[in-house]
C-alpha cells in the first residue's frame, strides 16, 4: 500500500510539473501572439477570465495610437461570437466582455478560438482578430449514472476471466486536462482493464481473476475513479456493488409455448387479457419465479404489462385496430438463480367503428379563371375510413347551395365539379365544405374546407375617382415638392389591378410637359421638376393616364389642371419719376401754388397679382414734411399748405412704395421739386442740385480732358492774336511814317466784296444749362452788324487816310476782342463744367 501511495504522489508531481511547463509554454506564445503587429493578430487567453480582464492591447499591437483609434471610431465588427470581447478605445485595450466557457464555445473542438474583425474610418482599415480560449481544469471526470451506483448480480459458478463493462466517465475538458486513468479501489476478486476507442476515448471493463465465494464475500462494495491531468486534478466517482447469487441449474419452464387472446380495440386500460404459468424445478429461492415482458415488436411495450407475480397480462395502453391488428411480445420467466424460461403470446384486435373518414386533397384548381367553362373539374378528393367493411365505405357531400357536384371516378377519388360560369367581380372566392360520412353504427363523418379564390380576367378598366383633378401649387416652389396624387381603381385582381400612371405628351408654352412635372408610376404622385413662376405661367392642364398591368391593357384618362399661385416675390417697380444715375430731374412749382396743388404723380406697378399687387405710397421723408403729402391709393404728390417765399427753392422728397403681400416688398423713388416762379431762379440753385449727384468715373475723366484740350487751345489762341496785333501795330507805324498811300487791310473773312464797309455779324453767347442734361448748350442770341467808315479811294495822303486806318485799326481791334471774349467764355464754360462734375 504505501509503494502505491508513493508511486500515486510521484505521478501527481510529475502531472503538477507538466501542467506548469504546459502554462509557462502557453504564456510564451501569448507574449508572442501580442508582438504580431499586421492585419490579423492572435491572441490566447485561458477561458473563465473575468468580465473586463484585458486580452490585448489593439493600439500597440496594430501600431496606432489612442487618437487615431478615437477619430476612427474604432469598432468590433463582424465575427462569431463577438459578444465575448470588447474595445475600450480610450485605452487602446480589448478586454472580456463576457464569461467565455470554453465547453460551451467549441465542445470538444480544439484548439478553440474565435475570430472578429475591428474597424477603422477616415481612412478606414480593417483588421482581423482572433482569440483563442485555452482550456482551464474546471470541470471533473462525470460519470452518466444519476445515482452514481453500479449493481452487478453475479453467481457464484462465474468462471474466471469473465468481463463486466463499466460505464465511462465523460470529461468536458481537452488536452491534458481531459480524463486520463482510471483507478479501481483494491480488492482480491475484481481487477481493472482499460481499452482505447478509434476516436481515442477510453473504456474499462472489471475482470474476474478470482472465483466467489458466496459464503465468504456474498456482497462487494468497489469504488471506480476517474481522473483527469489537469493542475489542480480533478475527479470523479461511481460506487459499484456486486452481489454474489447462489448457484441455479434449473430453468422455469411454460406450460404452453405460445398463448393466444382477441381483444377488443379501444379496450380500457387495466383491462387483464390472459394469464401465462410457468414452474421451476429447483427449490427455495432458485424455484421462485418473476414474470416480465420482453422482446416486444413495435409499441408493444407500451400496449401490455404483466404481473409479475402472477404472470396476469393486462391492457396498459390505448389499442388501435388500425395501427396494429396483431401483437406479439414474448414473456420471460425468471427464478432468483439468475435463470430465465421464455413463451410467445399472440392478440389479435378486433375492429370497431372508431375512426371517422379522413378526407386528403389530391390536387385542388385554386385560383380558378373567371372565364372557366362549367364542368371544370375543381379539386380531386382522396376519401379513406381505416375501418373495414361497412365502418369503412363512404359517401361524399357539399354543404350548402354552391355552383359545385361531387362525382366518384376511381374507388376512394371524388371530383369536385363546377356548374356555372364565375364573376369574380361578384364573387371573388368560395368556402367549401365537403362532408365525408361512413356507414358504421353509429357512423361517423369528417368536413374539410376548400377556399377557391376566383382569379381575375383583365376585363375591366382602371377608373379615377374623378373626372377631372385641380390641385394649387404656389410658385418658388422647391423642385421635386410633391403637388398632388391621382388616384385609379380597378375592379381586377393582381396584375390586371396593378395601375401604372402615365404622363401624355402635351406641350406647355412650346415645352413639352415633362419639363415642368413629373409623374410617380406607381403611386400616383404628381411632382414639380422646375420652380414655377406665376408671372410666367399660371396654369398648367396635362392629362395622366392610368393603365392596369393586364394583357392587353386596359386604360383611361383624366385631367389634371396645376393652378400656379402668386407669392410676393416681386418689388414694386417705378415707372415715373424716372430715376437715372446721370441727370437731375426737377419738378417745378410755383411759389403762388395753393393748397393741394398737384406736383407729380409716382406710378409704379406690381407684376405679382391680388392683395400682393395692392400698392401704397408712403412719404417716408422730404425737406420740408409740412409743405407736400402722398396719396395713400394714387401716389399723387400734393400740397397740403400755402407755399411761400421762405420755403426753400430745392426740395427733396423720398416716397417709398409698398405692396400688400405678406411679408410685403417695396420701392424708393426719390423726387427733386423746385419751388420757384421762374427758370433762372431754378438755375440758380442748379449748382446746388448738382451736388447732389454723384457722376460716374468716366465722366470726369473726358471732362478733364477736354478742360486740357480747351485749355491748350486757349493758350495757343491767345498767343497768336496777340503775335498777330503786334505785327499789325508795327506795319502801322511804318505805314504811318511813311509817304506812300495807305491801302486798307481787310482781313479775308471780314472783307466786303459788296463795298458795302459792313463785317459779318457778330454774336453774343450765354451759357446755359438745362436741369436734365449735363451736356451743353449754346444760346444764340441775335446777331448785330456794325458799320465799317467808308473809305474814298481817290484820296492818298488825306486826313481822311489816317481815320481810315485808324478805323481800320479800330475794326481789328474789335475783331480780336470779339474773338478773344469767345474763347474766354468758351474756356470759363468748360472750367465750370469740371468744376461742377467734381
Amino acid at each position: 500500500m504505501r509503494t502505491r501511495d508513493s508511486l500515486t504522489h510521484r505521478c501527481a508531481r510529475w502531472r503538477l510539473f507538466y501542467g506548469l511547463r504546459r502554462q509557462i509554454g502557453l504564456l510564451i506564445l501569448l507574449l508572442l501572439a501580442v508582438n504580431m503587429v499586421g492585419g490579423q493578430i492572435r491572441y490566447s487567453i485561458p477561458e473563465e477570465m473575468k468580465k473586463g480582464s484585458v486580452i490585448g492591447n489593439v493600439a500597440q499591437d496594430l501600431g496606432l495610437d489612442l487618437k487615431r483609434l478615437r477619430s476612427g471610431r474604432a469598432r468590433i465588427v463582424t465575427g462569431e461570437n463577438i459578444h465575448y470581447a470588447e474595445l475600450k478605445t480610450d485605452k487602446g485595450i480589448l478586454v472580456v466582455n463576457e464569461r467565455i466557457d470554453r465547453e460551451q464555445l467549441c465542445g470538444e473542438i480544439t484548439p478553440c478560438s474565435f475570430s472578429f474583425e475591428v474597424i477603422l474610418e477616415n481612412p478606414i482599415e480593417l483588421h482581423g482578430i482572433t482569440v483563442e480560449v485555452l482550456d482551464i481544469n474546471d470541470h471533473a471526470p462525470v460519470f452518466p449514472n444519476k445515482d452514481k451506483h453500479i449493481s452487478f448480480e453475479i453467481s457464484e459458478s462465474a468462471v474466471v476471466g469473465v468481463q463486466f463493462p463499466l460505464q465511462s466517465a465523460e470529461d468536458l475538458d481537452v488536452g491534458q486536462n481531459a480524463l486520463q486513468d482510471y483507478i479501481l479501489s483494491p480488492n482480491d476478486n475484481f481487477i481493472l482493464t482499460q481499452h482505447a476507442n478509434p476516436d481515442g476515448s477510453k473504456y474499462v471493463e472489471m475482470v474476474l481473476q478470482k472465483p466467489l465465494d458466496r459464503e465468504r464475500h456474498p456482497h462487494f462494495s468497489l469504488k471506480l475513479i476517474a481522473i483527469d491531468g489537469g493542475t489542480p486534478q480533478r475527479s470523479g466517482t461511481v460506487n459499484i456493488d456486486v452481489t454474489v447469487l447462489d448457484a441455479n441449474d434449473n430453468a422455469p419452464v411454460f406450460n404452453q409455448s405460445m398463448y393466444k387472446a382477441n381483444v377488443m380495440e379501444n379496450t380500457m386500460k387495466g383491462t387483464s387479457v390472459i394469464t401465462v404459468n410457468a414452474t421451476d424445478a429447483d427449490s427455495g429461492s432458485n424455484g421462485l419465479i418473476t414474470y416480465s415482458l420482453s422482446k416486444m415488436k413495435g409499441s408493444a411495450a407500451d400496449i401490455f404489462s404483466i404481473d409479475e407475480n402472477t404472470g396476469t397480462i393486462y391492457v396498459a395502453g390505448q389499442i388501435d385496430y388500425e395501427k396494429d391488428r396483431k401483437y406479439e411480445v414474448r414473456v420471460e420467466a425468471k427464478d432468483h438463480g439468475g435463470l430465465t424460461g421464455t413463451s410467445k403470446v399472440i392478440f389479435d384486435v378486433v375492429d370497431v367503428n372508431d375512426n371517422a373518414p379522413i378526407i386528403n386533397i389530391m390536387s385542388f384548381s385554386s385560383p380558378l379563371s373567371e372565364d372557366a367553362p362549367p364542368g371544370t373539374t375543381v379539386a380531386v378528393l382522396n376519401v379513406k375510413d381505416a375501418d373495414s367493411d361497412k365502418n369503412g365505405q363512404i359517401r361524399c357531400s357539399i354543404d350548402g347551395k354552391l355552383p359545385f357536384k361531387i362525382e366518384s371516378s376511381l374507388k376512394n377519388y371524388y371530383n369536385l365539379i363546377s356548374e356555372q360560369h364565375f364573376d369574380r367581380e361578384s364573387v371573388s372566392d368560395y368556402n367549401i365544405t365537403i362532408t365525408a360520412t361512413d356507414l358504421g353504427t353509429p357512423p361517423l363523418s369528417s368536413s374539410t374546407k376548400l377556399h377557391l379564390k376566383i382569379s381575375d380576367v383583365n376585363d375591366n378598366a382602371p377608373l379615377f375617382d374623378k373626372k377631372s383633378y385641380s390641385a394649387y401649387v404656389t410658385e418658388n416652389n422647391p423642385p421635386g415638392i410633391s403637388i398632388f396624387a391621382v388616384s385609379a381603381r380597378d375592379s381586377d385582381w393582381n396584375l390586371n389591378a396593378r395601375i401604372s400612371y402615365l404622363l401624355e405628351d402635351t406641350d406647355i408654352s412650346g415645352s413639352p410637359v415633362s419639363t415642368y412635372v413629373s409623374l410617380n408610376s406607381e403611386t400616383g404622385v404628381l411632382s414639380a421638376i422646375r420652380s414655377f413662376d406665376y408671372e410666367q405661367i399660371k396654369q398648367l392642364q396635362l392629362t395622366v393616364k392610368a393603365q392596369d398591368g393586364g394583357s392587353p391593357p386596359l386604360s383611361s384618362n383624366v385631367t389634371v389642371k396645376i393652378m400656379i399661385q402668386d407669392q410676393n416675390d416681386n418689388p414694386p417697380q417705378v415707372l415715373y419719376p424716372v430715376q437715372t444715375g446721370g441727370s437731375l430731374v426737377a419738378e417745378m412749382v410755383p411759389r403762388s401754388a395753393d393748397v393741394g396743388y398737384l406736383v407729380t404723380k409716382v406710378v409704379a406697378v406690381d407684376v405679382d397679382s391680388g392683395q400682393n399687387a395692392w400698392l401704397s405710397y408712403k412719404l417716408q421723408k422730404a425737406t420740408d414734411r409740412a409743405l407736400f403729402e402722398v396719396a395713400l391709393q394714387n401716389g399723387e404728390i400734393r400740397t397740403i399748405r400755402q407755399v411761400t417765399d421762405k420755403d426753400a427753392v430745392k426740395q427733396r422728397l423720398t416716397v417709398i412704395v409698398e405692396d400688400n403681400g405678406q411679408p410685403s416688398r417695396s420701392a424708393t423713388v426719390i423726387v427733386n421739386v423746385a419751388v420757384a416762379d421762374s427758370f433762372p431762379e431754378v438755375l440758380s440753385e442748379f449748382t446746388d442740385f448738382t451736388h447732389d449727384k454723384e457722376y460716374n468715373d468716366n465722366l470726369t475723366f473726358y471732362l478733364v480732358l477736354a478742360l486740357a484740350v480747351v485749355s491748350f487751345l486757349f493758350i495757343t489762341c491767345l498767343v497768336v492774336i496777340i503775335s498777330v496785333k503786334i505785327y499789325r501795330w508795327r506795319q502801322s507805324r511804318v505805314l504811318y511814317h511813311s509817304n506812300l498811300p495807305v491801302i486798307p487791310y481787310y482781313p479775308p473773312r471780314y472783307s466786303d466784296t459788296l463795298g458795302t464797309g459792313t463785317l459779318q455779324h457778330v454774336y453774343n453767347y450765354e451759357v446755359c444749362r438745362t436741369t436734365d442734361s449735363r451736356k451743353s448748350d449754346m444760346k444764340y442770341m441775335q446777331p448785330m452788324s456794325q458799320s465799317l467808315v467808308s473809305v474814298d479811294g481817290a484820296g492818298a495822303d488825306t486826313p481822311e487816310v489816317d481815320k481810315q486806318f485808324s478805323g481800320n485799326c479800330s475794326q481789328m481791334s474789335t475783331l480780336v476782342s470779339d474773338k478773344f471774349n469767345l474763347l474766354v467764355s468758351i474756356f470759363s464754360f468748360f472750367w465750370y463744367l469740371f468744376y461742377s462734375s467734381v
